[in-house]
């Protein structure tokens, strides 16, 4: 036993520690509670501008990264993998044929405007994708139109049947879907983040259909640019476009696991070299997509880079609608001979880079050795451009700036040697570079002024149909063709429910498609994303969908 005096001198120095930690845990409090901490705030460096925060009209990983931040899905993935886990759906089952889907809501879920989440919600959200009007918001509608294939009534660029059909809210919590017919990309496309679930009360307040064009150029409603109101982990909070900076707040009252820092920053730096400058002077604690060159010097400055598995496809597009030259299968295939994909990968690719053969990763079910392969043989490019009568042509090849993207690190760099490809068998190629968000996904994909382009995709879940069935699945602008037999072969395979059958009918495809040469398949590739050595717990993922609120700093 201590002597009585030492006894009470002991607690006396302990009540004064207790003390003094609590007014420094009380301080913490307060300085987690305002986002005041350096610690309490992630800022990450955004490789491009959102180009709005409504998920439905965005299909780029610029737009959907703060999207994923502040909306969930009714499913979603498990993090790191391409497995299906419940979010705002708990449960979720089709019936025989596949033609309705009904979904177990999850409880006690509040949007960001303090409305409830309910079967009802849901129901509005899809009616409301369904029957949007106006050419201009249809076109914007990507991921939509090429799941649903059409619309109540087909505006823009849809031309198909719809798929989907009808929304019944059978209680608060159950909500069943009605189809036209099975699609075999769900129950996985239940989860693209441009089926995000929004409130239907700021959708209607802020008045979120209303998109109009005027020439190339598309403006968005007051919804998409100042109010999105979703159910996730952060809120929105501004953005800055003069600053470059989109700031998101913790929800506090989240139906899942809160965020571990009170705000959210994405600091806009479009040059690749600018936000490896400012990783190393602190002002951003992460960044995607950095330079394979400079893997080793990151690492030696103390940051960690994490690498995903590669689950991409970059591509040189080629449009026939401009030039007729291009129209001739033998000036296609002789375009793909020309490309040295090997030195491609090796020289301008991560580690770990492969040519490709066709448009889908080698770990997705519907890969096959099959498909007619066109390697680097210049001689052939150049004997088949004399039998199209095609020397000399001259072609108009679209490269953006402004961007890193996962399956294209540094566009001008590979644009730069594809172009010195084509240049080597005598095709004359004019260089036409737009910025990514500032013309050229439109000029593109919308309006079809090029010959060639670069683009490619990362994949939202482990189907065939989200690569090849998005590229080629419909005319579209971007390829200016229209192929029966490919449009039915994709539509063969995505009707198809078993995992057998949907694989073999996938290769089929990939067999029609690799024989046509709509495109050129170029590189698939595992990218990177860079941060401090302080930042704890972020999860990469194959399907480059990173969600922050797991991530602590400290």
């Amino acid at each position: 036993m201590l002597p009585q005096r030492v006894a009470r001198l002991r607690r006396l120095a302990l009540i004064g520690l207790a003390g003094a930690l609590a007014v420094a845990m009380s301080a913490c409090a307060s300085e987690r509670g305002s986002g005041g901490g350096a610690n309490d705030t992630f800022v990450f460096g955004a490789a491009g501008a959102p180009k709005n925060f409504d998920p439905i009209f965005n299909d780029d990983g610029e737009s959907f990264r703060p999207a994923r931040q502040m909306f969930d899905t009714l499913v979603t993935y498990k993090p790191g993998t391409t497995q299906l886990e419940g979010a705002l759906a708990t449960a979720w089952s089709p019936s025989t044929d596949g033609k309705t889907w009904t979904f177990t809501l999850r409880q006690g879920v509040k949007f960001h405007d303090g409305t409830p989440f309910n079967a009802a919600a849901v129901c509005f959200n899809f009616d409301r994708w369904y029957n949007m009007k106006g050419a201009a918001a249809q076109s914007q509608m990507i991921y939509y139109g090429d799941v649903f294939e059409g619309f109540a009534k087909n505006e823009g660029d849809a031309t198909g049947t719809p798929v989907y059909k009808s929304c019944e809210a059978k209680d608060d919590y159950t909500a069943v879907l009605n189809l036209n017919k099975a699609k075999g990309a769900f129950p996985d496309a239940f989860g693209l983040t441009s089926l995000s679930i929004s409130s239907p009360d700021a959708l209607k307040k802020y008045n979120a259909d209303n998109v109009t064009q005027s020439g190339d150029s598309f403006t968005y409603p007051e919804y998409a640019n100042q109010h999105p109101t979703g159910t996730g982990p952060y809120k929105f909070d501004s953005y800055d476009k003069t600053n470059k900076t989109v700031t998101l707040v913790r929800n506090d009252d989240y139906w899942g696991e809160k965020a571990k820092t009170a705000k959210l920053i994405f600091k806009i730096i479009e040059d690749e070299n600018a936000r490896k400058q400012e990783l190393a002077a602190g002002t951003i604690d992460g960044y995607d997509f950095p330079s394979p060159a400079d893997y080793a010097s990151l690492k030696d400055a103390g940051n960690q880079v994490l690498i995903r598995p590669a689950f991409n496809i970059l591509y040189l597009g080629i449009n026939q609608k401009n030039n007729p030259k291009l129209a001739d299968v033998r000036v296609r295939k002789a375009i793909e001979y020309a490309i040295n994909k090997d030195q491609l990968a090796k020289n301008k690719l991560p580690t770990g880079a492969y040519a490709q053969t066709q448009f889908l990763p080698n770990n997705v079910p519907g890969y096959t050795d099959a498909v007619e392969k066109h390697s680097y043989d210049p001689n052939q490019a150049k004997a088949l451009l004399a039998q199209a009568g095609a020397t000399g042509l001259t072609l108009n090849f679209y490269v953006p700036t402004e961007v890193t993207r996962p399956y294209m690190p540094n566009p001008v760099d590979i644009g730069g040697a594809v172009a010195d490809d084509l240049k080597a068998v005598g095709i004359n190629v004019n260089i036409v570079q737009e910025p990514w968000n500032g013309g050229y996904k439109d000029d593109v994909q919308k309006a079809g002024k090029q010959d060639l382009h670069l683009l490619g995709w990362t994949g939202d879940y482990a189907d065939a149909g989200n690569f090849v069935g998005t590229f080629f699945g419909r005319q579209k602008a971007e390829f200016g063709f229209n192929n029966p037999a490919i449009f039915s072969a994709l539509s063969t395979a995505d009707a198809q429910v078993t995992p057998e059958a949907k694989k073999a009918a996938y290769e089929q495809a990939g067999v029609v498609i690799s024989q046509y040469v709509p495109a050129v398949p170029l590189t698939s590739s595992p990218p990177a994303i860079v941060v401090k050595n302080n930042i704890h717990n972020l999860i990469p993922t194959p399907l480059t969908d990173e969600r922050f609120y797991t991530v602590t700093k400290g």
